[in-house]
């Protein structure tokens, strides 16, 4: 396979590998890749951030989701190449181990460790929360430990089985959201819009640039998870270019389902986005208030069902991706070889999956039994996937520029577009919260300690043969 990097065998690449060669096995369709890409970002993403966008952006929030899909499109064109070029498990990790080396590869997959593992936290977290809110008997943390045992036991059962239960996960929140969708445009059609049609998409009292800008770096951590796609390139039918469609198709369904929801909501809301700057304790709930003012308490309820079974399910996407991540990792002797195995019976990571579902359920645990709990863990979750696009753009350059093998590369596709995509992820970084810039850098600091460990026990490996 031209181009592929040298370690990836030809049956590797042209989909073959299987559970008879002790791989992971080719069974997931373009369907699955997708469900498994909208499960983790969750369709009704843009529920629990909709009045702080509203408030940054001077209430033109439809176009903030129009331009961070066009943002966010950077990175999915990054992984779409490099999926190609190393069509492997482990997804980010294993795209800068090629494309910028061993000691870049390590660090994007340790970065991206930090964000597979917290990610499916907070989701537990919300998850448990909101089954709280409906049955206050039982504490919150039980709850939310029911959640990592129901999708770890799915996840352990086979990648088929967890996608096929997702499709239907994904399918009722889908159809929550088109129920919202229906009794919105019903209440416009019947009573009017609570301001100016355009205003979604201009803003109140005039478009502002900046305002905009500021709020597409909170709105493009809706869209996290995405990228876990990529993890399943072992394991989908039809090999790279499959992954790569599913990638991009992903996150274009997801921008025009954040849009829409927001545009709508926007024209609905009863506070104005300078009521609710004024009001930041009002923030988290605007959309759920917008809802209960234009339909009704009913309609409340089910988005809250409906967040609190997705949540879940998109902490099982997210599981799932981390165990996957783990395994490749280990595989490449950078955590511990016993992660590297896969189960005969179930065809999935068993012991990378268990390993990422005890870490997942200890930081979830902990955040359900405290009442900060939930700001501690949401406040750091995205630096670590933030940290780990930046390298995957490096790595496109790097492969296609310096490394690789595949004839003259095109200075736009593999130079400029990824450059843009570097850019938007630093300026991103620098808006991020100094308490989740502390501790990626606390995390990246322990990470480069583990790496000279290791360079070191191989050096004197090496020294001790020869």
């Amino acid at each position: 396979m031209p181009g592929t990097v040298g370690d990836i065998t030809g049956d590797e690449a042209d989909g073959s590998t299987g559970a008879d060669a002790g791989g992971l096995r080719r069974t997931l369709t373009f369907r699955d890749l997708v469900v498994y890409g909208l499960l983790f970002i969750a369709p009704m993403a843009p529920v629990g951030i909709f009045g702080t966008l509203q408030a940054k952006s001077h209430g033109a929030i439809a176009v903030v989701y129009l331009v961070a899909t066009v943002a966010m499109a950077f990175t999915a064109y990054s992984y779409a190449q490099m999926v190609r070029v190393a069509p492997r498990a482990g997804s980010v990790y294993t795209y800068a181990r090629v494309g910028l080396g061993d000691g870049a590869g390590f660090v994007a997959g340790w970065m991206a460790m930090l964000d597979y593992l917290l990610i499916p936290a907070v989701a537990y977290l919300f998850s448990g929360i909101a089954m709280h809110a409906l049955v206050p008997s039982v504490d919150q943390w039980v709850w939310t430990a029911l959640a990592v045992a129901v999708t770890t036991l799915l996840n352990l059962w086979g990648v088929r089985v967890a996608a096929v239960v997702g499709f239907a996960v994904l399918a009722l929140e889908i159809v929550v959201l088109a129920v919202f969708v229906v009794a919105a445009v019903v209440e416009l059609a019947a009573h009017g819009a609570q301001r100016g049609w355009a205003v979604p998409l201009t803003g109140e009292g005039g478009f502002s640039l900046p305002a905009v800008l500021s709020a597409v770096s909170v709105a493009v951590l809706s869209y996290l998870g995405f990228d876990a796609i990529a993890s399943f390139a072992e394991e989908a039918a039809g090999g790279a270019t499959r992954v790569a469609r599913a990638v991009i198709t992903c996150l274009v369904v997801a921008g025009v389902l954040f849009a829409v929801q927001t545009y709508l909501a926007a024209l609905l809301a009863p506070m104005t986005a300078a009521e609710l700057a004024a009001r930041p304790g009002e923030q988290g709930d605007a959309f759920y208030a917008t809802v209960d003012s234009a339909v009704g308490g009913w309609l409340h309820d089910l988005v809250a069902v409906s967040k609190a079974i997705g949540a879940a399910f998109a902490a099982l996407a997210g599981q799932a991706a981390a165990g996957r991540l783990l395994f490749a990792m280990a595989r490449d002797r950078r955590l511990p070889g016993a992660m590297s195995k896969v189960d005969a019976g179930s065809g999935v990571p068993r012991r990378a999956l268990l390993g990422a579902a005890a870490v997942t359920l200890v930081a979830a645990v902990w955040a359900a039994r405290r009442d900060d709990g939930l700001d501690q863990l949401s406040s750091v979750v995205n630096v670590g996937a933030l940290t780990a696009f930046a390298l995957l753009h490096a790595s496109v350059i790097g492969w296609f520029r310096f490394r690789g093998r595949a004839g003259t590369p095109s200075v736009l596709r593999h130079v400029v577009v990824p450059s843009l995509g570097l850019a938007v992820v630093a300026a991103v970084l620098v808006e991020a919260s100094p308490t989740a810039q502390i501790v990626g850098g606390i995390w990246l600091a322990v990470g480069l300690a583990v790496l000279a460990v290791q360079y070191g026990s191989r050096a004197r490996a090496g020294a001790a043969r020869g």
